[in-house]
């Protein structure tokens, strides 16, 4: 089993941003993102806190529909 990075809200944004995704709304602290093929997901900003791992597995799984190999290697390739 692969291991999440801790990943910020800014991070996941700009991540989501670089692979196609814009912000539509922004709602007091969360951020809602959609991409041309009508994926949407939110991203909840709470400083520079850490997104909770359960969230961010459900937003990779179930929002992006990638598997965790899919979206490791993406972030990575994003991070360098």
């Amino acid at each position: 089993m692969h291991k999440l990075p801790a990943i910020t809200g800014k991070d996941l944004i700009k991540f989501l941003e670089s692979i196609g995704f814009k912000v539509i709304r922004i709602k007091g602290s969360h951020v809602r993102l959609k991409n041309e093929e009508g994926k949407a997901t939110t991203v909840p900003l709470h400083g520079s806190e850490a997104l909770p791992k359960g969230l961010l597995r459900k937003i990779i799984r179930e929002d992006l529909e990638m598997s965790l190999e899919e979206f490791l290697i993406l972030f990575n390739k994003f991070k360098c």
